[in-house]
């Protein structure tokens, strides 16, 4: 999917002019704003640390955007070609994590937060400086990225000499400007910059006034209607095992079993996060139907606006043979099953949410295409 189709689910943009709301981009020629940031290393970093460098190549991006992902390789790419040419790069994550809207993440497994950028650095093997300003967005602010990514090339003397694009495709096999390198080529032999200013393209940058819409958003989908079902063993394997549309997050839990309790805010936050994407979340109950209405209070209190189902009788033992032959039993149970049937994810016991995520976006994928 073309990033631009995207905006309903993640707002991304592609911004060439600005509200009064938002902060203007550093002007062309503006000198570097100084910072004072926390990195994902433990250390602190300021921008006086890179003052040996020739040049400096700021970006701003982020863990969550499908856009910032794409180009991570790249970024990394560029910091290790460059660094024994006199250019350091350091990337900063401008965004307020209490900003960012669960259906926001539908491209991703981690969030924006400093721990989160840690298991990101960590996992992926950043080579390059990654700080965290989602606490003030005061340094953001005085730099202005539009969207994630969006980088600023400063020359010797710390003057803004290009800021925008990284190149012109999200899509590395489709790409024919290196802005990025071109910019740093051009410093680097002294000689003029051909392109000093570009757009951006990518998921908005969220800025503190956001949160706003985090809790409007979370109060709409409170509000949804929470419906439990009965459900036969045949109909079980056919909505959990048969061919489908979507990919399923199967949830398979108790009102007795205080994990499963537990557990239910994880797989409601990972249904907001997904759905807007071919997925679903199907929870079945075990507790058969004379506790049923035990079972859709509890998924009302927490919400749990998904396909709910409940055992229509008490062979609770033929319904685990139809959901998962391989599922040995205990609860809660959770597994991730492919449209084509194949289950790509099984746990028995208290969920890892950051594994589960994983196995959801392995199969619906991190970026648009």
């Amino acid at each position: 999917m073309h990033a631009l189709r995207c905006c309903a689910i993640l707002y991304c943009a592609v911004l060439p002019a600005f509200s009064a709301e938002y902060p203007q981009p550093l002007a062309i020629g503006a000198s570097a704003p100084a910072f004072q940031l926390p990195g994902v290393d433990g250390k602190e970093y300021h921008l006086e640390d890179f003052a040996e460098a020739k040049v400096l190549a700021i970006i701003f991006t982020c863990n969550h955007c499908p856009t910032a992902q794409a180009y991570e390789e790249r970024i990394k790419a560029v910091a290790a070609e460059y660094e024994d040419k006199g250019v350091a790069l350091v990337a900063i994550s401008p965004n307020d994590p209490l900003a960012l809207r669960l259906d926001e993440l539908g491209y991703t497994d981690l969030g924006d937060s400093l721990e989160d950028m840690k298991i990101r650095a960590r996992d992926h093997g950043f080579n390059f400086p990654y700080l965290f300003d989602g606490e003030t967005q005061a340094v953001s602010r005085q730099y202005g990225p539009a969207s994630t990514p969006h980088a600023f090339v400063f020359d010797h003397e710390r003057k803004l000499r290009y800021a925008g694009r990284i190149d012109d495709s999200e899509d590395p096999a489709q790409v024919k400007q290196h802005d990025l390198r071109d910019a740093i080529d051009a410093l680097l032999a002294d000689k003029p910059l051909v392109v000093e200013k570009t757009k951006t393209m990518g998921c908005s940058t969220k800025w503190s006034d956001k949160r706003s819409t985090v809790q409007e958003s979370l109060a709409k989908w409170d509000r949804e209607e929470v419906t439990l079902n009965p459900t036969s063993p045949v109909e079980a394997s056919a909505a959990v095992q048969g061919p489908a549309k979507k990919l399923r997050l199967v949830n398979v839990w108790a009102t007795w079993c205080v994990p499963c309790l537990e557990e239910m805010p994880d797989l409601v936050e990972m249904h907001r996060m997904y759905r807007g994407r071919p997925f679903e979340l199907i929870t079945i109950s075990m507790d058969g139907p004379e506790r049923r209405e035990q079972a859709l209070e509890f998924l009302k209190k927490y919400h749990v606006s998904a396909r709910n189902y409940i055992a229509a009788s008490d062979d609770t033992y033929a319904l685990a043979d139809a959901i998962d032959q391989e599922w040995a039993g205990g609860l809660p149970f959770t597994m991730v099953v492919a449209p084509d049937g194949r289950v790509v994810y099984r746990t028995t016991g208290r969920l890892d949410a950051l594994e589960v995520k994983r196995a959801i976006v392995g199969v619906l994928g991190r970026t648009y295409h």
